[in-house]
């Protein structure tokens, strides 16, 4: 916990968040790969084992991300743990998060058994595909259960300060993944033909070889922390009910953001279909692009729990945060020019679609200009609140502004008022605009500088 009395903390350069942000950037960019990668290897299959893997990559997809949402709360804790110089805090981090990732990814794995292919079957277009989906999920479990490992290992990593390790291990599995992948899918080099099931066990080696690479290097500079007797607070029981707590809201966050997605989609499929084809490719420009502001913005919140680790003045805080946000508006800048140039280009980029799906492109650039600066101060004061304990209050803002503003508004718009898609696309500067107020009016307040506990 944090003492009463501050005292003078030097604070991280901008140089220091750009040193954290550039491997969590790329990290995060190959996370998202694992089943872009698949998809890209098995395309020459057919369209009913694209099915298949895109059915299958659903389900596991969304525990991968549960997975994320609960090691982004580890990351915190050891960042805090790391700031404040506590062996037994930094290692009670890092087994609560293992503990947790690990049962997390069990349940995931029966309620897969239990009801997954009941799933498959509901959405599956033909007996066969369901068929291979579940041959991919059954596989790609042991992706599961290796990321549930080596995410815990790599919130430790980076809460200490070291996003590079957790890069490296995605360098080492990424060839990996790729070489096994197209050898097993094809019946290269001696391996036998899997087809779509050959994707999946390429994955999950790649995810083995990861875990383990990330395995060694943890042991080798920890040692299992055996000068570090004794727990946070007081019983291993006691301090993994207290992660727990601490973790939910976050992992909840992430579960709303998902639905709240899916069900747009659904309610976007009744736009036209150019307009929700410009939709569909426009989505993922949003997310990839946009992964420099919110990694800038993690960077940030976990040289925050540092900072608060070391018991820092209100001054210090606010001088790091004065330095994060510029930086946070340069990666905006280079964000909503990547978009920019996106947008012009998408007649190039897409040249085969009809001139309604390219013009219903080209008026989302506007948006896209600005969509990216509210959105990293956004995530600036998510990331600190976060850091500062206040998940809750984080999860309320995003839960409220997504199921009581972003939801009913598309819902409106487009089963209802008939808009053109350009208003639609708008809801998501609009959810950022009403995040914007009660985020920023809480990170003034100031509370969370004294919330650690």
């Amino acid at each position: 916990m944090l003492q009463n009395t501050a005292t003078p903390v030097a604070t991280p350069s901008t140089n220091a968040i750009f040193q954290l942000a550039w491997p969590l950037t790329l990290k995060t960019i190959m996370l998202h790969g694992i089943i872009v990668i698949d998809a890209y290897l098995v395309a020459g299959l057919g369209e009913e084992a694209l099915a298949a893997m895109g059915l299958a990559g659903s389900i596991g997809g969304l525990l991968l991300g549960i997975l994320v949402a609960f090691s982004t709360a580890t990351q915190i804790r050891v960042a805090q743990a790391f700031g404040s110089g506590q062996p037994a805090a930094l290692k009670s981090g890092a087994y609560c998060g293992l503990v947790i990732n690990l049962g997390v990814s069990l349940l995931g794995m029966l309620a897969v058994a239990l009801a997954g292919g009941t799933i498959i079957d509901r959405f599956a277009h033909t007996p066969e595909i369901a068929h291979q989906a579940q041959l991919y999920l059954n596989v790609f479990m042991i992706v599961i259960l290796g990321e549930a490992v080596g995410q815990a290992l790599s919130s430790h990593f980076n809460g200490c300060g070291e996003t590079k390790t957790s890069f490296y291990s995605y360098v080492i599995a990424l060839p990996v993944n790729v070489g096994l992948s197209i050898a097993l899918i094809h019946g290269m080099f001696g391996f036998p033909e899997l087809g779509l099931v050959g994707a999946a066990v390429g994955s999950a080696v790649a995810s083995l070889v990861r875990t383990v690479y990330l395995a060694e290097r943890f042991f080798r500079s920890t040692q299992g922390f055996p000068d570090a007797p004794g727990w946070l607070y007081a019983t291993f029981r006691h301090t993994l009910i207290r992660h727990l707590i601490f973790a939910l809201p976050i992992a909840a966050t992430f579960i709303s953001a998902t639905l709240a997605n899916t069900v747009a989609m659904l309610i976007y499929a009744k736009l036209s279909v150019n307009q929700f084809a410009a939709l569909t490719l426009i989505m993922p420009w949003v997310m990839v692009a946009g992964t420099l502001g919110i990694t800038w913005a993690q960077a940030t919140g976990i040289l925050v729990a540092q900072l608060l680790g070391r018991n820092p003045t209100s001054g210090a805080l606010d001088e790091f945060l004065m330095r994060a946000w510029r930086g946070a508006f340069v990666a905006a800048a280079l964000v909503s020019a990547t978009y920019l140039v996106v947008g012009l280009s998408s007649g190039l980029i897409y040249s085969e679609l009809q001139s309604e799906t390219r013009a219903a492109l080209l008026s989302f650039v506007p948006i896209l200009l600005v969509l990216p600066f509210p959105k990293g101060s956004n995530a600036i004061c998510g990331n600190t609140l976060r850091a500062g304990g206040e998940t809750v209050y984080v999860m309320n803002i995003f839960v409220g502004s997504q199921w009581f503003v972003r939801i009913p508004l598309t819902a409106i718009m487009v089963l209802y008022l008939d808009l053109s898609v350009a208003w639609v696309f708008s809801l998501l500067l609009v959810e950022e605009l009403v995040k914007f107020p009660p985020f920023h009016l809480r990170l003034f307040k100031g509370e969370w500088k004294h919330g650690l506990s």
